[in-house]
């Protein structure tokens, strides 16, 4: 059995049981949490942002684009979630920064949490539940149990339909939008996270803010 079939499996599973399911498929997904690995040719621009990827913001001339494939419950995630929050004050509409999902083997709740942001994102939140995940990622992150009801807590707080919220995790259609973003991440070559792209190349490793601000720098002078 192929692991796309495994994850597959998985997550079919994962949306019958419901939020809390998620376990069996970050046990079955990527199989390191390292930071990302060695920079290679320029990937696919269809495959690297889809229609539907997220953006915390768009550039109007499309000439800088900024991808990170995350894992809410990562430590070195959360490091980096400063770094793109200063580069986006400091750009504004210049650079386009995307997130997609990457919830790695080995944190039992960054799948749920994926879920989470996703369902907050089909109620216009995303960003809101994002900067949640991270600024309280010490609350919830390395658990063995389900954190479902504390990310549900998080939409109560964000004045979301509590409704609307269950049955948008409980759709098989939003686990298939995550498993979308975990499949073109490994198609891309990561392996871990956070995992970030500039203009389709993959950077060597986590950036500071200082060197991912002169490869910015860089791109929007040429």
């Amino acid at each position: 059995m192929t692991k796309n079939l495994k994850i597959t499996l998985a997550i079919a599973v994962a949306a019958v049981i419901g939020f809390g399911g998620l376990l069996a498929w970050t046990n079955t997904g990527p199989s390191t949490a390292s930071p990302g690995g060695p920079a290679s040719t320029t990937a696919p621009a269809d495959v690297l942002v889809r229609p539907d990827s997220h953006r915390l913001s768009t550039a109007a001339d499309g000439k800088v684009t900024v991808v990170e494939f995350l894992d809410f419950e990562c430590e070195a995630c959360k490091a980096m979630f400063p770094v793109i929050e200063r580069l986006r004050a400091e750009y504004g509409d210049r650079v386009t920064f995307v997130v997609r999902y990457f919830p790695l083997p080995g944190h039992p709740n960054s799948g749920t949490a994926a879920l989470a942001v996703e369902a907050a994102a089909q109620q216009g939140a995303l960003e809101p539940m994002y900067r949640k995940m991270y600024e309280n990622q010490d609350q919830w992150s390395h658990q063995q149990t389900s954190q479902a009801e504390k990310f549900t807590g998080y939409a109560r707080e964000l004045g979301l339909d509590l409704q609307r919220f269950q049955q948008a995790v409980n759709d098989p259609a939003t686990v298939d939008r995550i498993e979308r973003d975990m499949n073109d991440g490994a198609a891309l070559g990561v392996e871990g996270t956070p995992t970030l792209f500039l203009n389709g190349q993959k950077l060597p490793s986590m950036p500071s803010y200082e060197q991912l601000k002169a490869q910015i720098d860089t791109a929007l002078a040429q």
